[in-house]
């Protein structure tokens, strides 16, 4: 198993929630076994989001696909996400 993690800042929690819950249907096609999303304390708009996905081939696909960047920016993400792919131990 493999879980991608993203970390990014949104414009505006309540209008990127509702873009990335609206995403889940894609997210599911493109093989995303379970999902959360985390906020900062100190900054609600500091949001980190784990996928988990059977292979590192399908979580590397996802944070490629067109559709994750188009849907990130229609959501209001700030500049370029980090993300970071691990393996559970």
């Amino acid at each position: 198993m493999t879980t991608m993690f993203v970390r990014h800042t949104v414009s505006d929690y309540k209008t990127w929630r509702k873009a990335y819950d609206d995403f889940a249907p894609v997210q599911k096609a493109k093989g995303v076994t379970a999902e959360a999303v985390y906020r900062a304390v100190e900054n609600p708009n500091d949001i980190t989001v784990t996928h988990e996905f059977a292979t590192i081939e399908a979580a590397q696909a996802f944070a490629e696909s067109a559709e994750l960047k188009n849907a990130m920016q229609n959501a209001g993400v700030a500049g370029a996400p980090t993300i970071w792919f691990t393996n559970k131990a």
